[in-house]
């Protein structure tokens, strides 16, 4: 569905010095530097496939997400996407992908969204049939009934957000490549938006590119992730892989009953103000500690032995075991590549 082979994207960036002297001078004589904004990055994308696209700010993902679409054109490499390169414009790809930018909007400020909805039906030529099922199935989907006829402008973030995915698939896309579809909305609306984007792919088995800072989004819809920085392609494969590859331990909390007053096994850190000696939990406030679990964090081939002998010494505690949070896992593998 998409290849991409060794993709370049370099920006030539005139440089200058400071003041109304260096305005002067780069009249005559203009330093140009060279950004490598994608930098040899491959892979491929089978059909129906929901695949999370991510790296920090700066990464090259909305650039590598702009030369997909045929937005922008490649330095070098090669893509297909739908056996087409993007950058022809073929109308054949055209009308079989998406876009959909979470800090850009193709609604009319001041028409509803229904109007908008029609002038893509033209533009796209759907049927009038098609048409009408579609836009009905995504008003239920999205509940969108309220929105279709008040101004865009009088829409809040959440409602314009629902109404421009509605917008992006009238004409049904084969492909899906989503940049950040969640952000600034709310809790709710980001919720109903994953499970949007999953009914919709399980309906029509179409391919989902997503980037997102959200780990929820990456976490409810991409089993495969792809994460790029400084432009170069670090990890391709499962999002548990990634997890186990750069943060490989387990957390088990542990809640004595009522009362107890006993040591349990070195691994475990208590809560702040439990006692003397002890270590709260990194990252969780002194408020919160106080009615945290006790907690370790250990490879999973040691937490049976650790639980058998945390239930021996505190029989009938609570006990949870957990992944690593996502948002610990990409801090750590950021802060690792930026730092390389």
């Amino acid at each position: 569905m998409i290849r991409v082979s060794n993709l370049r994207k370099i920006y030539r960036v005139p440089q200058r010095a400071p003041g109304l002297g260096g305005a002067f001078r780069s009249l005559f004589s203009r330093e140009v530097r060279e950004v490598r904004a994608v930098d040899g990055v491959s892979f491929e994308i089978a059909p129906g496939e929901r695949v999370g696209f991510l790296g920090p700010n700066g990464a090259g993902k909305t650039t590598t997400l702009k030369m997909l679409a045929g937005l922008l054109v490649p330095t070098a490499g090669e893509l297909s996407v739908l056996g087409h390169v993007p950058a022809r414009r073929d109308v054949k790809l055209l009308e079989r992908i998406t876009l959909v930018m979470g800090q850009k909007q193709q609604l009319l400020w001041d028409l509803p969204p229904r109007d908008t909805f029609e002038l893509n039906r033209a533009l796209y030529q759907i049927p009038d049939a098609e048409f009408r099922e579609t836009v009905e199935e995504l008003t239920r989907l999205l509940e969108l009934a309220p929105l279709l006829g008040r101004p865009t402008r009088n829409l809040s973030l959440g409602e314009r957000m629902k109404c421009e995915l509605a917008a992006a698939l009238l004409h049904r896309p084969a492909v899906l490549f989503l940049d950040e579809p969640t952000i600034g909305l709310d809790v709710v609306m980001q919720l109903q938006v994953r499970q949007f984007i999953a009914a919709w792919n399980a309906r029509f088995q179409s391919t989902v590119l997503l980037t997102s800072h959200y780990m929820d989004d990456v976490q409810a819809l991409c089993p495969r992730v792809i994460v790029i920085a400084r432009g170069t392609l670090r990890y391709d494969g499962s999002l548990k892989g990634l997890v186990e590859r750069h943060q490989p331990l387990r957390r088990v909390r542990l809640r004595p009953v009522s009362g107890f007053s006993g040591a349990l096994p070195a691994p475990f850190r208590a809560p702040v103000g439990a006692g003397p000696g002890r270590r709260g939990v990194p990252g969780e406030s002194d408020e919160e500690s106080l009615e945290a679990d006790h907690v370790a964090d250990v490879p999973p081939g040691d937490v049976g032995a650790l639980l058998h002998a945390a239930l021996t010494l505190c029989p009938g505690a609570d006990v949870r075991i957990e992944e690593p949070p996502l948002e610990e896992v990409f801090a750590r593998l950021f802060r690792a590549e930026a730092g390389a």
